[in-house]
């Protein structure tokens, strides 16, 4: 702590003389969760005096529960730490209290819960000490103890020490040599640490890994595999701004990711950020409302977190019988989803707008909107009548995917019998038709023979909307090298899918790591210019790491560590499909 002499006119002179600086080296705004105490929001300075050494600007928190307020608060945050204090209240997680269980604070766990679950929804990374570990555990859906002596059968140590806390008192055990706790001990696997609690993590909260343990196998540390999470059951703060170098790390990590996520940010507010596929319509149930928190992995409240400018929401069919009847009714049916879209414009006409142009999803993002584009998922929809294209066209559609899983008349698809060995007759005609309308053809679930027919015959560069790489999870869905190329070749862009078997053949380990190797991948093979994001989310597209739109800005923090520049993120995000949509539109212009 920097001592100064009692003189007004030096310390006026040293605060009118700061120039901040214009780089990243700025201090990230780190947010610090209070404790409570006789009325007052307080906190040992040594948290203070961490994140500041750290290279943090640390923000105290104060001690309320107006989620408005905090919700502005967590607004401006770029980390968050929770910190320690007294024992949780056992019944905001359902148990009855055991005798052992000491002073709890109500208030003050209801403001844990609810900044912490603030924070964890807009993506903010998030240091855990102590009480704030097990926090974390228990809101995550793992369980604590009350009182690990009387619940734990085990030998223990003594884990609450007499005396001073910069002191260490016992060693932990580091578990997980590909953790980041790990990589910030530059793999140190013993560390001496001090200890104050009688509570502890129990069962550890699902998709979290242990990452350390005491010798009585008590858990010492926790961390998200994929998101921006860690924790530890010690108090690092105190031993840190007493000279402590090596718990000085465990903050300087936390500022590191502070300084991602802030980027991050900035970025998403200067370009324009699109998800080329989303199945949300499937999930409109009357009454449903867009702008609420409903049951889908898309809404404007998840993409206002995520800060993502808009989503493809797609007409979805399912491929069913080729009467007349049958298509007819698949006509109608994709007629309605689409109008289903437009009246959650009109419901949250102060939140979003349909957008069908690049210049449409620029104004909306500049009246701080939401942008929704449509489009049609299965060609089923357009029957054997040329004409609806003309029809969907009116309605704002901006690209039709070929074909679902089943063949149809207009092609193969990956899935099912083959019928026409690529486009039909009728086929080739739809996508002339798409080009001279300015619809984009999008090849994600065609057949690899449909693929080069598609490319063949269209006149300007074709999408797959929500395809991924054969080379690396080989799924009929998936693109391969070749076609990549072909792709590419073509001015076109595959926009990597979200859907975990199309991302690691184990679908239940997928992650949101898997997505950027076929992020990377793509860029490998033939450069920036042809990749993006289309998630398939509510049509059950998800990651370990990405379950929805708010967790899509994940993708950019893991993109900016993979050494991407911000020109290349905004290609990712968009500016590829984007550039393809323009070339589309503007191609009939050209015919006249």
């Amino acid at each position: 702590m920097k001592v100064r002499f009692p003189n007004a006119e030096e310390l006026f002179r040293e605060a009118d003389g700061y120039l901040p600086s214009r780089s990243d080296n700025n201090p990230p705004r780190i947010g610090i969760s209070s404790n409570r105490k006789d009325g007052l929001s307080c906190i040992a300075e040594t948290y203070v005096q961490s994140v500041t050494l750290a290279g943090g600007a640390p923000i105290l928190i104060p001690v309320i529960t107006d989620v408005p307020a905090l919700a502005q608060i967590v607004e401006t945050l770029d980390g968050l730490i929770m910190t320690g204090g007294g024992d949780l209240n056992p019944l905001f997680v359902g148990e009855e209290p055991v005798p052992q269980l000491q002073d709890v604070d109500p208030y003050r766990d209801a403001y844990d819960f609810l900044l912490l679950r603030l924070a964890l929804n807009r993506q903010i990374p998030v240091f855990g000490i102590c009480r704030g570990h097990q926090l974390l555990n228990i809101a995550l859906g793992g369980t604590i103890y009350q009182d690990i002596y009387s619940q734990n059968d085990s030998k223990l140590l003594k884990h609450s020490q007499s005396m001073a806390r910069e002191y260490a008192s016992h060693t932990v055990q580091i578990t997980a040599p590909d953790s980041k706790l790990f990589a910030i001990f530059d793999g140190e696997t013993s560390l001496q640490v001090n200890s104050f609690h009688h509570q502890a993590v129990r069962t550890i909260a699902p998709e979290f890994i242990e990452t350390a343990v005491s010798p009585d196998s008590i858990n010492e540390a926790m961390e998200h595999p994929e998101r921006y999470i860690f924790s530890v059951q010690w108090h690092p703060e105190a031993m840190a701004a007493n000279g402590n170098e090596e718990m000085l790390k465990l903050f300087r990590y936390h500022i590191k990711e502070a300084k991602i996520y802030r980027k991050a940010k900035e970025i998403h507010t200067t370009i324009l950020t699109v998800d080329s596929h989303t199945d949300t319509p499937t999930v409109f149930k009357s009454p449903y409302n867009l702008g609420l928190k409903e049951n889908s992995k898309v809404n404007l409240p998840l993409m206002e977190e995520g800060k993502i400018d808009a989503a493809f929401m797609v007409a979805y069919l399912p491929q069913g019988e080729r009467d007349e009847v049958s298509l007819e009714k698949s006509k109608e049916d994709a007629i309605s989803i689409l109008s289903q879209v437009k009246e959650q414009a009109g419901l949250n006409r102060e939140r979003m707008g349909i957008a069908c142009n690049t210049k449409d999803l620029i104004r909306l993002k500049s009246e701080n909107k939401k942008a929704v584009f449509l489009g049609i998922e299965n060609g089923y929809a357009v029957g054997k009548d040329i004409h609806n294209l003309s029809l969907f066209k009116k309605m704002g559609v901006t690209y039709i995917t070929l074909c679902h899983n089943g063949s149809n008349d207009i092609c193969d698809s990956a899935k099912g019998n083959p019928e026409w060995n690529g486009l039909s007759a009728f086929g080739k005609d739809v996508v002339k038709e798409m080009n001279r309308l300015g619809i984009m053809v999008d090849i994600s679930h065609a057949a690899e023979s449909t693929f080069y027919d598609v490319l063949k015959e269209s006149k300007v560069p074709v999408i797959a909307s929500h395809s991924s790489c054969c080379a690396l999870c080989d799924h009929p869905r998936n693109l391969t090298d070749e076609q990549i190329k072909a792709l590419a070749a073509a001015g076109g862009v595959i926009q990597i899918c979200l859907y975990q078997y199309f991302i690691n053949r184990k679908g239940e380990e997928a992650s949101l790591s898997d997505a950027i190797r076929h992020i990377n991948h793509v860029v490998n093979l033939v450069g920036i210019d042809h990749v993006g994001v289309g998630s398939d989310f509510d049509g059950d597209g998800e990651l370990i790491g990405c379950r929805n739109s708010a967790e899509l800005i994940n993708i950019t923090m893991r993109l900016i560590e993979e050494g991407y520049t911000e020109e290349d993120i905004r290609k990712i995000w968009g500016g590829n499909l984007l550039r393809v949509m323009d070339i589309v539109q503007a191609f009939p212009n050209n015919l006249s």
